[in-house]
């Protein structure tokens, strides 16, 4: 049984996080983590601090293990989501897309384990200064917004530049990926794309068939041109989008902004894996089939056991 600082500190069974995903992460996938011995999360995203407390007060209906949430910084409601967190009692919080620093100390003071997402060493410092309990460092590898570094990278770089501990995110989607993590100095992980698929998650049927039909090459990152790189299945409209991207002359910043406005919304609940924007990281080819978050969870882990317990027979 793999148990690190991560699972004993957090009251977790097994020392992983479900991403916060928007418009995918809510009570029920959550609840279905956190049930199956992980850390769910909700994902706050845009929403008004009402929507967000009746979603953790949905969760707190479904399950009595410990559960997070995961801020948007960019969100125009975060103000709203950093208080709700904090009179609903949520004792972990992940952070994205900014830095906490204005809001760390607020939640310090109300108990809440602080975890920020950090795609540089440099953020994972400044984050340790500001007196976050872990780091989660996640690779270019993974679904939504990216970075430049990869995971394999990341990660080690992170763990010899902070002193707190570090969750490995990015291209994590089976035991063989949690084993590298651990090998690389984390002590936890999260994971998005797999989660994707669980029973629990009540995204439409069809965003989870496109990715069990995935193949490897199958994502691709667009957005550089303004700066918010995200990775996502090849479909119509990334190939509108990328041919847009690329024709600066003709389409400006703000049209190709407006270009993906509802657009995740619009595969996730709507199921239009067209037109749609369907975020996952480039381990989407590995994942086979629907399963509940349990058997995800157990499965992974035992194969990672299976992995680290092996390691040195393939070492001479």
């Amino acid at each position: 049984m793999i148990s690190t600082v991560i699972d004993k500190s957090l009251g977790l069974e097994f020392p992983i996080f479900q991403g916060g995903m928007a418009w995918v992460a809510d009570a029920s996938l959550a609840a279905g983590v956190s049930n199956a011995g992980g850390l769910g999360l909700i994902a706050a995203m845009n929403s008004n601090g009402e929507q967000l407390r009746a979603e953790i007060k949905k969760c707190k209906e479904l399950t009595d293990k410990p559960f997070g949430v995961n801020i948007m910084l960019m969100s125009p409601f975060v103000e709203e989501a950093v208080q709700v967190v904090i009179e609903e009692g949520i004792k972990v919080i992940t952070t994205g897309a900014g830095n906490p620093g204005k809001y760390m100390q607020r939640w310090l003071d109300a108990g809440i384990k602080v975890i920020p997402v950090v795609p540089s060493v440099a953020l994972a410092r400044k984050m340790e200064k500001l007196g976050a309990f872990a780091v989660i460092a996640e690779g270019g590898e993974s679904g939504g917004h990216v970075g430049d570094l990869t995971t394999m990278a990341l990660v080690p770089q992170v763990v010899d530049a902070v002193n707190i501990p570090v969750i490995a995110a990015g291209g994590i989607a089976d035991g063989r990926q949690i084993a590298a993590a651990f090998m690389l100095g984390a002590v936890g992980v999260q994971v998005g794309t797999r989660f994707l698929v669980a029973t629990e998650c009540t995204i439409a049927q069809e965003y989870k068939d496109k990715i069990i039909k995935a193949k490897d090459i199958d994502t691709v990152v667009t957005g550089k041109r303004l700066g918010h790189p995200v990775r996502a299945i090849r479909n119509s409209f990334t190939r509108e989008y990328t041919k847009a991207e690329y024709n600066s002359s003709e389409v400006s910043d703000e049209e190709l902004e407006k270009m993906g406005v509802g657009r995740l919304r619009l595969a996730v609940r709507e199921g239009d894996v067209s037109h749609g924007t369907v975020l996952a990281g480039q381990v989407a080819a590995m994942v086979k089939k629907e399963q509940p978050a349990r058997e995800i969870i157990t499965e992974m882990f035992a194969q990672a056991e299976e992995v680290l317990n092996g390691a040195t027979k393939w070492v001479k």
